[in-house]
């Protein structure tokens, strides 16, 4: 599909979900947090979320985007209100870079690591197949999605990764 002509350009900060049509396009900057893409290649239709933490200690009714959890259930419930099911839509997912590389963090610290996780925890149980990701490494991603098209632009910003290197 062509691009359209007036676009509604989003940007999402952490904690952030949206779910769109195909003037939409959705922009974010991740570090450790991670994003997840849906779309649907049908309906030009389709949604990103933009998670900070892999899950929430309370159980507060009122859905909160910073947790896992909550962005998939947004992601999910946009997808039930338009009419169509989780398995219909391409999802791709971002992020989750080790933004301090020099700072040995205990496993249960790491956040980056524990939010890839998450994801792919919450993909299964929803039953959705990832068909692209870029995760993990160092530094940040900038993130484009263009809903009229499925596509994903990912830059990947590795200062900290070389910087690692050549401390190492």
């Amino acid at each position: 599909m062509d691009r359209p002509g007036k676009i509604v350009d989003v940007f999402l900060r952490p904690g952030d979900f949206c779910f769109g049509d195909s003037t939409t396009r959705i922009r974010t900057l991740l570090g450790s947090c991670v994003s997840i893409t849906v779309w649907h290649p049908l309906l030009h239709i389709g949604g990103m979320c933009h998670y900070m933490l892999p899950s929430r200690k309370n159980s507060d009714s009122k859905l909160d985007g910073r947790y896992a959890e909550d962005a998939m259930k947004f992601l999910i419930h946009k997808m039930k209100q338009s009419g169509t099911l989780p398995v219909e839509y391409e999802v791709k997912m971002f992020g989750g870079g080790n933004m301090f590389p020099h700072l040995n963090w205990p496993a249960q610290t790491d956040v980056s690591s524990r939010n890839i996780e998450r994801g792919r925890q919450l993909l299964k149980e929803y039953g959705l197949l990832l068909k692209a990701e870029h995760l993990g490494g160092y530094g940040h991603r900038r993130l484009i999605f263009d809903i009229w098209s499925g596509h994903v632009q990912v830059r990947h910003d590795r200062e900290q990764e070389l910087l690692a290197g050549k401390r190492g």
